[in-house]
């Protein structure tokens, strides 16, 4: 059932006054910690940067409010990716307002203030009371902990009275007041809208990781290492186990350690692994068939990591899947090897996928020469490679997708910049243009880059790439033994 602006329900009980003034008394301070969050240093810089492509505009950048899942439970609430970069809140219903002033602009947060124990709502509010939901920071709080100026979001409406349509920029599909009070604008002469190029230039600034996003990405990327060993435990060589325990292995890691899972888990055995987006995870294990694994723990900051591996159920590869694992690891070092700033996002696409069809060709399924399948004419190779070789990564799994293709997939990478390199080979179980012992195998190596100087650094190094290295990695996971999740 609905509730009401405060949060209350339409059968919440009606308590009788003795009752609530009882409940309006007798309770002491309760401290929360409300120190400066490391990375307010890195928000205010990136505050500035925004403000120096738009000025003299009105900026608005909302996170959006929990959605409902069904009557009144709601889904976890997770912070929009643009408005975290820009001021490390994770708290739902704010919006970051950055105001014309001077020569540059005032920041300021909206955001819904805590009703403490002079407020019913203390007590009476399953959505915003601290009975229900726990203490909350106070906007003093917020404002020291974020290094931001932080109001009431009810006084929002009267901070954007009189601000000039033409002038305003606001971030879509957040809030749906503010989509309607400014209407979007013209397009400017690239095609976008102007509130579609305030998306852009956000994603293009994000597109270069500062040093502290860095350790995020690490972090992340480290606690999806520890969640593939757990997995890797539990897997029987013999006998079967169910994608979904692996789903739950994985899960119960990135909840220990970080804020969740990335995106849905990928777990696929044997003919689901060909599946590219396979979530459904109700299959199961089976010797002498391949387990393929993409799975990414999104840390405590919201950043994701996003990594896959291909395993040998039994712990060995057969002749067959070694030749098409090989020929995918071939493809995704070469892609790294080419990887530094200033490489075209095409030129590694191109590396990676020149491979996969030399291996196709050496397995003797590409139909004609591998420089006829690869022309743009023609990219037959395509029907078992589907994808290209990788996306940016940060926030968001796919991060920083509203780029200009001319600042993303049609320009270059620079340094700081972190991707992934994810090629794969995938023969569907009816595909008749294969030989039979390779229908329903898939596989795809993913690891997560940095770009650095001169070259790039393998964030997920800590995972084997290798048939032979993971052959021994599997077997060495499986004499440690299933592990409390906690130990590491």
């Amino acid at each position: 059932m609905a509730e009401t602006k405060s949060g209350e329900r339409p059968h919440d009980p009606k308590f009788p006054e003795k009752f609530l003034e009882f409940m309006r008394s007798g309770w002491g301070p309760l401290d929360l910690d409300a120190a400066p969050l490391p990375q307010a240093a890195y928000t205010a810089r990136r505050r500035e940067a925004l403000s120096a492509a738009f000025p003299g505009e009105v900026l608005i950048v909302p996170t959006g409010e929990e959605q409902r899942r069904s009557n009144d439970t709601f889904y976890p609430f997770r912070a929009g990716s643009d408005f975290v970069w820009l001021t490390g809140d994770q708290d739902p219903e704010g919006v970051l307002v950055l105001h014309p002033s001077g020569g540059g602009h005032e920041a300021v947060l909206y955001r819904r203030p805590r009703k403490g124990t002079d407020s019913d709502e203390f007590f009476r509010s399953a959505k915003y009371g601290e009975l229900w939901i726990g203490r909350k920071h106070s906007l003093d709080e917020t404002e020291v902990r974020l290094g931001l100026p932080c109001k009431d979001v009810e006084g929002l409406d009267e901070a954007l009275k009189g601000a000039d349509p033409a002038r305003t920029r606001v971030l879509r599909g957040f809030d749906a007041a503010l989509d309607a009070r400014f209407p979007e604008g013209d397009a400017p002469e690239e095609g976008l809208t102007r509130d579609g190029e305030l998306a852009a230039v956000l994603s293009e600034l994000r597109l270069r990781k500062d040093s502290w996003e860095i350790e995020q990405l690490q972090d992340a990327v480290d606690i999806t290492v520890r969640g593939f060993e757990d997995v890797a435990r539990i897997i029987p060589a013999t006998g079967s186990v169910s994608e979904r325990l692996i789903e739950g292995v994985f899960r119960s890691r990135a909840r220990l350690e970080g804020n969740g899972l990335g995106y849905d888990s990928i777990v696929g055995a044997g003919s689901h692994a060909t599946t590219l987006h396979w979530i459904t995870n109700d299959g199961a294990t089976k010797t002498g068939e391949l387990l393929l694994m993409d799975m990414g723990v999104e840390n405590h900051h919201l950043y994701t990591a996003d990594v896959t591996r291909t395993i040998p159920v039994d712990g060995r590869f057969t002749p067959l899947q070694k030749q098409v694992y090989d020929v995918v690891h071939a493809s995704q070092q070469a892609g790294m090897d080419v990887i530094r700033p200033g490489t075209e996002f095409q030129e590694i696409h191109q590396t990676c996928m020149r491979v996969l069809a030399e291996g196709l060709s050496d397995l003797g399924i590409l139909p004609g020469s591998v420089d006829e399948a690869l022309d743009k004419d023609s990219l037959i190779y395509r029907r078992w490679t589907l994808h290209g070789f990788g996306h940016m990564l940060g926030l968001d799994v796919h991060d920083c997708a509203a780029s200009r293709p001319e600042h993303y997939y049609k320009g270059a990478v620079q340094e700081d910049f972190v991707l992934t390199v994810e090629p794969g080979l995938y023969f569907q179980a009816n595909d008749e243009l294969v030989p039979e012992e390779l229908r329903g195998v898939g596989i795809r190596i993913e690891d997560d880059v940095r770009v650095t100087a001169d070259g790039c650094e393998n964030l997920s190094a800590g995972l084997p790439r290798s048939s032979d290295e993971v052959e021994t990695w599997l077997a060495e996971q499986r004499e440690a033994g299933p592990r409390i999740a906690g130990a590491h």
